[in-house]
């Protein structure tokens, strides 16, 4: 029965990704709330031996200006041995790196987990043959963390 659930959480997530929010970016759906997908993904990337460098809640500044945003957070995490080897390869990649994720909800008032895909930077940053082991292990990395984020 888990292999089951798991199988079918997989699926969910890996079908999500195809709805794509902007060039290079990819997204899934949560069915939690806001709050609540950014703690999981918080916490996901912590407990998978990330450092998280900041957590930046958009809405909380617009809110500082008079102005209304919907929920809107990034969390900017990262780890040396994923990086390093990609700034080796071509250091223009420091501005794309840390990793960040986005949690936001949309107009609908669904809420979704979205990242730049590692393969978009690469070919951005003209590094798909220096980096493509790199580029794939970031890859899977993320999309563990993002079905664990959104699993029920």
């Amino acid at each position: 029965m888990t292999i089951i659930r798991t199988f079918t959480a997989f699926m969910l997530v890996f079908l999500s990704f195809i709805c794509q929010a902007a060039d290079g970016m990819l997204s899934v759906q949560s069915p939690w709330g806001a709050e609540e997908t950014m703690d999981r993904l918080e916490s996901t990337v912590k407990e998978r031996g990330l450092t998280v460098f900041a957590r930046i809640d958009h809405a909380a500044g617009a809110a500082q200006i008079g102005t209304t945003l919907r929920p809107t957070e990034l969390l900017i995490f990262g780890n040396p041995q994923g990086g390093t080897p990609l700034m080796a390869c071509e250091q223009s990649l420091g501005i794309d790196l840390p990793l960040k994720a986005l949690v936001w909800e949309d107009a609908a008032g669904q809420v979704w987990l979205g990242y730049n895909d590692p393969a978009y930077l690469a070919k951005r940053h003209d590094v798909t043959e220096c980096a493509g082991a790199v580029v794939a292990n970031i890859s899977k990395a993320l999309v563990g963390i993002s079905t664990a984020v959104v699993a029920p």
